[in-house]
Order: C-alpha cells, then structure tokens, then sequence
C-alpha cells in the first residue's frame, strides 16, 4: 500500500469514526450522564470493536454477505430493534441522584459487541475493505483494521469530552431529561440515512 493511499486510508477513517453515529451520540450521553473517566470503557470498546470488524470483514464476512444477501435484511432488522432498545434507554435514564446508584456506562465488552449491530460500523468497515483492501490480502485487511485503531479514538473522544462540557449544565433534572430525550431521538434518526431509509 503506498504511502498516498495509507494517508487517505487514515483520513477515510478519521472522518467516518468523528462524524455523528450511535456510537458518537451514544458517548456524548455516556459523558453527560457518567463522566469522561467511567465512559473510558466504552470509548476503548468501540475502537477494538470496530478493529476487529473491520479485520473480520475483509478476511470473509464480506464474501459471505456477497453470496447470501438475505443476510443484508436479518443484519437491518436486527440494528434498528437494537437501536431502538437503546434509544429508549437512554430517554428514560434516571435523574443523576438515583442513576448513581443504580446506572451504569456501557463496558469495554458491550461497547465491543455493539458494533456489530451498528449500521454504520458495518458500512465503514464495508467501504474501508471495498476502497482500501481490494484484494482482501491479509496485510491490506490489517492495514484497515489498523487504520480504525490509531484514529478512532482521537476521533471519538471529542464526543464524551462534549457530553462532560454539558455535565454540570445537566445538572438540572429537566434539562438532562431534555438532552437525554434529544440524544435518543438523534440516535433514531441516524438510522435514516446509514441503512437507506429514504430509498
């Protein structure tokens, strides 16, 4: 890989990872409502989740994907129910004197295993391998996945960083109540356009 294509392999995934997402929107309601320290977990899961899809992808979930397109529907049923799900968590998250005790931020686990119901995860790692990785060698499926896990998290951490900026202006149950309502209905609407709602 020349070193003109790794550079624009590197922003590709710079600008996919720091633009809104669940993931993005779901980290800046995990700082708002946690903190940056405990969203940690969560911001580390999401960058070996996505490293780790985007190395499985390429070394043959995408060929199977290619021969079984039935596959495609199953994985956007299964995305937006989950979305949904989490969505409604995080409207109705409890005010922060009865979250401290009993809520709790994603982990490095669940934020992980997230990506894999995440349609825009899938659709970057997708095009990162399409673009990036055509031959789906093994050394060009690494330098994607590898490309994810050094930009991933500069680019994500700006958006915990945001939720904590808001933190004490939340602390106002009405207005945390509103960002929380706000946040579940902007995770709702960024299914529009990753799963192609519109077409």
């Amino acid at each position: 890989m020349s070193f003109a294509i790794l550079t624009a392999l590197l922003g590709f995934a710079f600008v996919a990872t720091v633009t809104p997402g669940p993931n993005n929107l779901m980290l800046m309601a995990s700082g708002a409502n946690f903190g940056f320290r405990r969203t940690l977990p969560h911001m580390l899961g999401i960058v070996g989740g996505v490293s780790v899809m985007a190395l499985l992808v390429g070394a043959g979930l995408m060929a199977l994907f290619d021969a079984v397109p039935a596959l495609n529907l199953v994985l956007k049923v299964v995305s937006v129910g989950y979305l949904l799900w989490l969505a409604f968590k995080i409207a109705t998250a409890a005010p922060v004197e009865e979250r401290d005790a009993a809520g709790r931020p994603m982990t490095f686990l669940q934020a992980a295993t997230f990506q894999w119901v995440n349609p825009k995860a899938w659709a970057m790692c997708l095009s990162a391998i399409t673009l990036y990785a055509p031959d789906r060698s093994l050394l060009s499926v690494a330098i994607v996945a590898g490309a994810f896990a050094l930009v991933c998290f500069p680019a994500i951490l700006v958006w915990a960083w945001l939720g904590t900026v808001v933190r004490q202006w939340l602390s106002n149950t009405t207005r945390l109540r509103v960002f929380n309502i706000t946040m579940a209905a902007l995770l709702v609407a960024s299914l529009y356009p990753v799963l192609g709602l519109g077409t």
